[in-house]
């Protein structure tokens, strides 16, 4: 058990070394937008916005993106309702996160773990062009650190969670 507060401990340093970052008071816009794009309607409007320019794609990303979705929102709810770790705000004294969380639980992060599972997705079909969204899901992750909503460990399992599950359900299909 003493490893599990050293790591407490070593995720609440990071925590509170990556909020200060939001003292610099552009990047609390920013970020609040990248958190943003990472509600889900991106998961409907990137779909239809392959349908439209690349049919064969549409065809290819479809089954594997529903059944990972399908799958992670089960895995997501099931693991946040069952673990109900406190959000930082909840968790730490006198802390105030940035924007009012849509759930009452912090691990994992949905919003991590959506948007990984999206990146992932696409560069299963697409290959190395599709790196970028790689970095726009480390930016949602990160996003939610900086609001202060999520400990850095929520982000890891989500991404983790939501890549793995994409990875999964791809190899199923035999897109890989």
């Amino acid at each position: 058990m003493e490893i599990l507060g050293k790591l407490q401990n070593f995720e609440m340093r990071l925590f509170a070394r990556v909020f200060r970052q939001t003292e610099k008071r552009m990047v609390i816009p920013m970020a609040r937008a990248i958190s943003h794009s990472g509600d889900g309607y991106l998961h409907v409007l990137v779909p239809l916005l392959v349908w439209a320019l690349d049919p064969a794609g549409f065809a290819l990303l479809l089954p594997p993106l529903v059944m990972a979705l399908t799958i992670e929102r089960t895995l997501y709810w099931l693991v946040k309702n069952s673990l109900r770790r406190p959000r930082p705000q909840q968790a730490v004294p006198g802390f105030r996160s940035l924007i009012r969380a849509s759930d009452q639980f912090s691990f994992p992060s949905g919003h991590s773990s959506g948007a990984f599972l999206l990146a992932t997705a696409l560069l299963v079909v697409y290959g190395p062009i599709a790196t970028p969204l790689l970095l726009w899901a480390f930016a949602v992750a990160m996003s939610r650190i900086l609001l202060g909503v999520h400990f850095p460990g929520d982000t890891v399992a989500g991404a983790l969670m939501g890549g793995g599950i994409a990875l999964i359900c791809a190899a199923q299909l035999g897109l890989y």
